[in-house]
């Protein structure tokens, strides 16, 4: 069974980012981009790796703290690897981390094209709030805006539980197995 690891990168890992961005995103962000993220306090960088291959990132999300909001800037799973749980695992530590931040909303842009992405943005109960039109430059693509509230609120905190479990479901079904570290960091937030 193939094990992941969830982890906060380090500069060793920006050649990574960079790369899985350039294939899954088509190269949103540069090397320098990820440098400024790493040193930026209201970054919330996370990547999954394999613990057998450290240097191979398979998964990257970030959202940018910005007064009460969280504002999510990148969700990727490299292609291989996609439907298979991951981008839930990230999106679910996406908004564990907002919540530990005590950020009130989360809030994104999406494709408008990029159907399973809405759908999991819908699952963790984002509404969209309007659209922006011809947000990508390279297609001339209009993105959707993506809102979801009330971070701080009991049932949102249920609701997070909730997911915890059916995320790790998911990737039980998929034999993944998360490496200890991660588990550990899955299940400190079952705990709080």
């Amino acid at each position: 069974m193939p094990k992941i690891e969830l982890k906060t990168p380090k500069y060793a890992d920006i050649a990574g980012m960079e790369s899985l961005d350039r294939t899954s995103l088509g190269g949103i962000w540069t090397l320098s981009g990820y440098e400024r993220e790493l040193n930026n306090p209201n970054s919330e960088l996370l990547i999954l790796s394999l613990p057998s291959n450290p240097e191979t990132i398979i998964g990257l999300a970030c959202f940018w703290a910005i007064l009460e909001e969280a504002h999510i800037t990148l969700l990727a799973i490299y292609p291989d690897y996609q439907r298979q749980g991951l981008g839930k695992l990230l999106l679910y530590k996406l908004l564990e981390k907002a919540v530990q931040r005590q950020l009130e909303r989360a809030t994104l842009e999406v494709r408008v094209s990029n159907q399973s992405a809405i759908a999991l943005y819908e699952h963790f109960g984002f509404r969209v709030a309007g659209e922006r039109k011809n947000y990508y430059p390279q297609t001339g693509e209009s993105a959707l805006i993506f809102w979801r509230n009330d971070l701080q609120r009991a049932a949102f905190q249920e609701q997070l539980s909730k997911w915890r479990q059916e995320i790790l479901s998911r990737l039980a079904q998929g034999e993944w197995q998360l490496e200890e570290e991660t588990r550990a960091k899955i299940d400190t937030m079952e705990m709080q």
